[in-house]
C-alpha cells in the first residue's frame, strides 16, 4: 500500500516537471514580437514602412568576382594581387577623339605649336621637377602676379571647374589635383590631370586657345618635359603648361594660369 502510494507521487512529480519544461515565462521577450514592433515602428495602423520592410527582406547583393578572390579557406595566400586597377584614360573617349567632346575644338582648327627651345636654360622644366606640389610649382612662376598668389592657394576639386573660359581643361581630362585662390586680386587656379591624347596634340591644342585669346605663347623643352606659357597685357593674364608624356601613350599634364572664373 505504502509502494503504490510512493509510486502514485513520483508520477505527479514527472507530469509537474514535463509540464513545466513546455511552458515559457509569459514576461519574456519574444523575438519575433519585438521585430514586428521595429518594422512597425510603433505604427498602430500596422502599414510598414516599405523602404525598412525592403532593406530587411531584399537579397544580399554580392560581386562574384570579388567573392572569388576572398580566398578565405585558403592556407597560402593568393596567387595574384586583388583587382583594384584604375581604369584606362581612355574609357571614355567617344569614337571621334577627345576633340570630339569640346564644340570649341571641333569648330577651330588646330595651330601647330612652335618647335621647343631645347637645353639647360628651360628654368620651368627645373621649376617643375623640382616642385612636389601644385603650390610650390605657382611660387616658382616667373609671373610675380601668379608666384605671389601661391601662398593663399587651397586645395579642392572644384577648383578644376573654374579655370579661365579661354583655358579650360583639355576634354578629356581626368582631374588627379586642383587648387585655387579667390582672395583680394589673386584669382590663381592650378590643376594637375592626365589626358589618353599624345603630348603634341595636347599642345597643340593649349597653344591654338592662347593664341585665338591674345596669349603669347613660348614653348620650351629639355628632355621629356615640356612648358608652354605666355602672357596677355590687357588684363595681366598669365599661365604656364607643363606636359610629359605617359607611357601608354597619353599626357599628364599641370597648369597654372590666372584671371580665373
Amino acid at each position: 500500500m505504502v509502494r503504490s502510494r510512493f509510486r502514485g507521487v513520483v508520477a505527479l512529480a514527472l507530469v509537474a516537471a514535463l509540464a513545466a519544461c513546455g511552458t515559457r515565462d509569459s514576461g519574456a521577450p519574444n523575438l519575433d514580437s519585438l521585430d514586428n514592433e521595429l518594422v512597425d515602428a510603433g505604427d498602430t495602423s500596422n502599414i510598414r514602412d516599405p523602404a525598412l520592410m525592403s532593406a530587411l527582406q531584399d537579397q544580399i547583393m554580392v560581386d562574384p568576382t570579388l567573392a572569388q578572390q576572398a580566398n578565405n579557406d585558403a592556407v597560402r595566400p593568393p596567387a595574384r594581387p586583388y583587382s583594384g586597377a584604375v581604369p584606362p584614360d581612355g574609357i571614355a573617349v567617344p569614337p571621334g577623339g577627345a576633340a570630339a567632346t569640346s564644340g570649341a575644338a571641333t569648330s577651330e582648327r588646330l595651330k601647330s605649336a612652335p618647335a621647343p627651345t631645347r637645353g639647360s636654360g628651360c628654368i620651368q622644366c627645373e621649376a617643375a621637377r623640382q616642385s612636389l606640389t601644385l603650390g610650390a610649382l605657382a611660387a616658382r612662376q616667373k609671373d610675380p602676379r601668379t608666384s605671389g598668389c601661391a601662398r593663399t592657394l587651397r586645395y579642392s576639386a572644384r577648383w578644376a571647374e573654374r579655370l579661365p573660359a579661354d583655358l579650360p581643361l583639355y576634354p578629356d581630362a581626368r582631374v588627379a589635383e586642383a587648387a585655387g585662390s579667390q582672395s583680394g586680386s589673386c584669382t590663381m587656379r592650378a590643376v594637375s590631370f592626365a589626358s589618353s591624347a599624345p603630348l603634341q596634340k595636347v599642345l597643340d591644342w593649349y597653344y591654338t586657345r592662347a593664341i585665338n585669346a591674345g596669349y603669347s605663347a613660348e614653348h620650351q623643352a629639355d628632355g621629356a618635359e615640356h612648358v608652354l606659357g605666355g602672357t596677355r597685357n590687357r588684363d595681366d593674364g598669365a599661365f604656364a603648361l607643363f606636359l610629359t608624356s605617359r607611357a601608354d601613350g597619353g599626357t599628364d599634364v599641370d597648369l597654372v594660369a590666372n584671371n580665373g572664373r
